[in-house]
């Protein structure tokens, strides 16, 4: 092992820090370690982006020949982890934002409106904002609302309703 082995995945120099080790690989973006599976007597490996803290994914990894060891990383399996650790991290994205944002269409031809509720995840003031668009895009109406506000077609219909005030219970 070199002067390496135990780098902070975090380090904001990681970048020039390229490693190609056993059980460490560091490339531009990416960390990956072979750990010991702390739930039974094999083998896992942790991919951490970084510039985070916590791992991105964490899975088993493959015994060596003697049973006891971890398979020894290589560039195919390390490409493979990366290509993993991006879907899980995309995949987690695409969940964050369709639980931010929501939207649906009121009416029908050429009355269409489209309501979009997008949730502001504020530690200190987390709220929502309701939007109406027409068909083109204009802006109709915003208001402001609690991020726990349950868009329906129901309450979206009174929303337009009531003439798109700014302010939503």
């Amino acid at each position: 092992m070199n002067d390496h082995s135990s780098p902070d995945p975090t380090h904001e120099g990681a970048d020039d820090l390229a490693i190609q080790e056993p059980r460490l690989w560091r490339d531009s973006a990416w960390t990956a370690r072979v750990i010991k599976n702390e739930d039974d007597d094999g083998w896992a490996v942790s991919m951490t982006r970084h510039g985070e803290a916590e791992p991105a994914l964490v899975g088993p990894w493959t015994m060596g020949r003697d049973k006891k060891n971890p398979k020894p990383l290589d560039t195919p399996a390390f490409h493979t982890l990366v290509k993993t650790a991006n879907e899980v991290l995309r995949r987690h994205e695409q969940q964050l934002h369709a639980q931010l944002n929501r939207h649906l269409s009121i009416g029908a031809g050429s009355e269409r409106i489209r309501v979009a509720l997008r949730i502001v995840p504020d530690e200190d003031n987390p709220h929502a904002l309701l939007t109406a668009q027409d068909e083109f895009g204009a802006q109709l109406g915003e208001a402001r609302t609690a991020p726990g506000f349950k868009l329906t077609s129901a309450s979206a219909q009174a929303w337009i309703e009531a003439g798109y005030p700014a302010r939503v219970r």
